[in-house]
This record gives structure tokens, C-alpha cells and sequence, in this order.
């Protein structure tokens, strides 16, 4: 009988443990980013110079201060891919980061997808944003754009 209570009291015990880091991961610790705030303003390096101010609308993002790699930014401006290709820095390898399922705008494998494919561009928005790491922006010609951060090559070393 003593078996079963302790079988028991460890079960429910590691299935409120496993709800708990559930929902620290996916909702504790992530704000939303207000769009009038600093931290919704996104830059874009130029291919000489440094970064600046990027034409935005209907800015939603999400970011928490437990990681640098958190940042999650949804919105669109009115800059063509042509002028942007041409005047900004083109990222070499963006990943973008899965967001959790409740901050619905950003899909990180359709961004990925279309990245590979060539239906959207990714630029270097900031270049150690954070020591280790960079901040992309992914880019539609129909001026939807997708920003994140991600773990440049300094980190890997």
C-alpha cells in the first residue's frame, strides 16, 4: 500500500512540475512590446554605416528580459524590397526563432520557408544587439516584415 501512495505522490508531483515549466517557457515571462515604446523600433543597417530607424506600421512584438532571443516583432512597411536590397545588409543565415502559440502573427517555419525559397529578404537589423547576438528582419514584397533575434557567429565560438 505505501508503494502506491509513493508512486502516486510522485506523479502528480512531477505533473505539476511539468505544468509549471510549461508555463514559465510559453507565458511568464514574455511582455508585450508597446508600439509608441523604444523597443519597437526597429533599425536597419545600411551596407556602409550604422544602424537607422526603419519606416514601420502596425507594430506587435513580444520580448522578455529572461533572454536575449525572445524578441518576437510583426509588422509592415511601406519600403520596397529593390530600395531596401540595395541600401540595407543583406543577413547571410537568419533562423528564425519559434514564438509561443498565443503571439499568433509570427510563424517561424512559414518565415523560415519563404527565407530558403527567396519570397522574403532578411536583413541585419543590429549586429550585438545583445553581446552574441543579432537582430533579423525578414522582409515581403508585399511590405509584411518579421523581426527577431538569433545567435550570431561570436556565440558559436
Amino acid at each position: 500500500m505505501n508503494g502506491k501512495l509513493i508512486a502516486g505522490f510522485l506523479v502528480v508531483t512531477a505533473l505539476i512540475a511539468g505544468a509549471a515549466v510549461y508555463y514559465l517557457q510559453v507565458y511568464a515571462f514574455y511582455e508585450r512590446v508597446e508600439p509608441a515604446s523604444a523597443a519597437a523600433v526597429i533599425r536597419l543597417t545600411p551596407i556602409a554605416g550604422t544602424p537607422e530607424p526603419m519606416l514601420t506600421e502596425a507594430f506587435e512584438g513580444i520580448d522578455a528580459e529572461s533572454s536575449p532571443l525572445r524578441f518576437r516583432g510583426c509588422f509592415t512597411t511601406p519600403m520596397t524590397l529593390a530600395m531596401l536590397s540595395e541600401t540595407y545588409a543583406v543577413y547571410e543565415k537568419p533562423t528564425p526563432l519559434i514564438a509561443p502559440s498565443w503571439f499568433a502573427c509570427f510563424d517561424a517555419e512559414r518565415i523560415g520557408t519563404d527565407l530558403e525559397t527567396g519570397a522574403a529578404l532578411a536583413f541585419l537589423s543590429e549586429k550585438d544587439i545583445h553581446p552574441g547576438v543579432d537582430r533579423v528582419v525578414a522582409v515581403y514584397p508585399d511590405g509584411r516584415a518579421y523581426a527577431w533575434q538569433q545567435l550570431n557567429e561570436s556565440a558559436d565560438q
